[in-house]
């Protein structure tokens, strides 16, 4: 009964985790890039949409100038990793402890941020699991629609050979440095654009909240990748799988916590969750695929006297 109760929620909460990893799909799967940029943008998305709605910005406002926040930390990282030829792993890494000073900045040195029971009009909180759900599912809606039109045109076309293979990309005359700093950007955009509406939904902000997020993105896309590739292996599938890895992880995660495991042991979870997800499909090959023996053709030859020899 408690389970059934915390349903609404954890499918609120892992609406906007979904969303977030979609953000982490744009790097990981279309660039091939492992960004750890994430965990400071998202946090950043939450401190900027606090700051602001606290100010008396109006919700939407705040989500849109959080996505502009997030954008420009992942042109950053675009910029370490193009301009200055830093590794992208080292360049997410470097982004990331950067926006640590930067977010504490736009919280005006403070932890934490709240801005529950005051007169604000916020698009989704948790108060309301059901509007949240409804709010969430919507806007998760159109992000899809606009990221289908945008990687269908040629822009995004290019953008998705950047990532398969950038050394022919660069061939054909494409500016991959360019295409990887507008990537890093949508990518963490979107991610900062979930951690808005996470604060939105939670009724504040803390300097910590991003700690993790890029091993929550991971686990939702193998989650949701598991599922979706055996369905219809196309690019709207895969981002409806993903949203879904998300809303799994939450459920799982919920109903783990409502067993009594202890908080801190919740990061460990969430990477155990992604090894096996990762494991799966390595354990299924080597142990659960026969592999069919190899037959060699024995071709007949012809013998002098015109009969036939086995060879």
């Amino acid at each position: 009964m408690y389970f059934l109760n915390a349903l609404p929620g954890a499918v609120a909460e892992g609406l906007i985790w979904g969303l977030m990893a979609i953000g982490v799909y744009i790097s990981y799967k279309i660039l091939d890039i492992a960004d750890l940029t994430v965990d400071g943008s998202i946090c950043t998305g939450m401190c900027v949409c606090a700051v602001l709605i606290k100010s008396g910005v109006p919700a939407w406002l705040s989500v849109i100038i959080a996505f502009l926040a997030g954008a420009l930390a992942g042109v950053v990282t675009g910029l370490l990793h193009t301009a200055l030829g830093i590794p992208s792993i080292l360049a997410g890494i470097l982004s990331q402890l950067m926006l640590y000073s930067v977010n504490l900045a736009v919280l005006g040195g403070k932890s934490l941020i709240s801005f529950v029971g005051g007169k604000h009009t916020l698009m989704l909180s948790m108060s309301d699991n059901i509007r949240a759900i409804i709010v969430a599912g919507l806007i998760i809606t159109g992000t899809i629609i606009a990221l289908w039109l945008f990687f269908y045109t040629e822009v995004g076309l290019t953008l998705k050979s950047t990532g398969d293979n950038p050394d022919m990309s660069r061939a054909q005359g494409i500016n991959v440095k360019f295409n990887k700093v507008l990537g890093l950007a949508i990518s963490n955009g979107i991610v900062a654009f979930a951690g808005a509406l996470l604060a939105q939904y939670k009724g504040s902000a803390n300097i910590n909240d991003g700690r993790g997020a890029i091993v929550i993105g991971l686990a939702a896309i193998f989650i949701g990748l598991s599922v979706s590739l055996k369905i219809k292996p196309n690019f709207v599938v895969s981002l409806i799988g993903v949203i879904g890895g998300g809303i799994v992880y939450y459920v799982i995660y919920n109903f783990v916590i409502l067993l009594g495991l202890k908080t801190d042991y919740l990061k460990m979870l969430s990477a155990i969750i992604v090894a096996v997800f990762l494991a799966v499909p390595y354990l299924k090959g080597e142990f659960f695929t026969k592999r069919k023996p190899v037959v060699i053709p024995v071709v007949a030859e012809e013998s002098s006297d015109g009969g036939e020899a086995n060879a």
